[in-house]
């Protein structure tokens, strides 16, 4: 009776891993499209092009957008309800011979929900920067257009506000081309931290199987943690001698 309790304990936990990895799989995968969805979301070279972009594409990718972020936002709360039964799961009695190795695949995976929660609300914040900055610069070029027409003789000061409206205009461009490196440097960063995901995963269902290399794995990360101590104990006193030395 026992040991058939343990097994469908087993059980339990190991469906719980399946369904965190199954939504963190597809977080990932939302998360990219999401980036590059936000990041399209650009207007033209002048205002013809940016007009165009409103009337055909901008009301369907705005739609786009607002799917997409809810499906994410459901994903991440249902990453976050999996993540609660695995904590409930670690407190129960048939857990606590097996709890230090628990608690170490719970703390990865609650690691894994926060990294996805801050990239989306970085990305969703980038993106409403970026809407509001195309709207300025709409409005300006509005604002313009209708000095113009009403206003024909003071060209001075039209020419003034067709110059700032170039300077903003390839200020817009570079922080366009900034933007498109950065989602670059992302898609590469996430891509080099799903390959590190597998093999963490890998070396944690060894430790699973082997509690001597669980062990080990905990002896060296007490000793990274003592060597930081010291490199930092050493870096403080190096400064506060460097300090001591220049103000006398």
């Amino acid at each position: 009776m026992s040991t058939t309790v343990m097994a469908t304990s087993s059980n339990y936990w190991e469906d719980l891993r399946k369904q965190a990895r199954q939504l963190e799989n597809e977080l990932d995968l939302k998360l990219v499209s999401f980036s590059k969805l936000c990041t399209s979301y650009r207007g033209g070279h002048d205002q013809q092009e940016r007009d165009s972009r409103s009337e055909s594409f901008g009301p369907f990718q705005d739609n786009m957008l607002v799917a997409m972020t809810s499906e994410v936002e459901q994903l991440l709360s249902k990453l976050s309800t999996v993540n609660d039964k695995m904590a409930e799961y670690t407190n129960t009695p048939g857990a606590l011979s097996h709890n230090a190795a628990l608690r170490h695949t719970l703390q990865r995976h609650r690691d894994i929900l926060q990294d996805y929660t801050h990239e989306f609300h970085k990305t969703k914040s980038n993106f409403l920067s970026l809407r509001e900055r195309e709207d300025l610069l709409g409005s300006v070029h509005r604002d313009i257009e209708s000095y113009k027409s009403s206003s024909g003789v003071n060209n001075r000061r039209s020419e003034l506000f067709l110059k700032e409206h170039e300077h903003l205009r390839n200020s817009n461009s570079l922080i366009d081309n900034a933007i498109s490196i950065a989602m670059a440097t992302k898609e590469n960063i996430t891509f080099q931290r799903g390959m590190l995901k597998s093999i963490q995963t890998r070396v944690t269902t060894l430790a699973n199987r082997f509690p001597a290399i669980n062990s080990l794995i905990q002896k060296i990360d007490l000793r990274k943690r003592r060597d930081s101590l010291i490199l930092g104990g050493v870096i403080g006193i190096c400064t506060i001698l460097l300090l001591l030395y220049t103000f006398h």
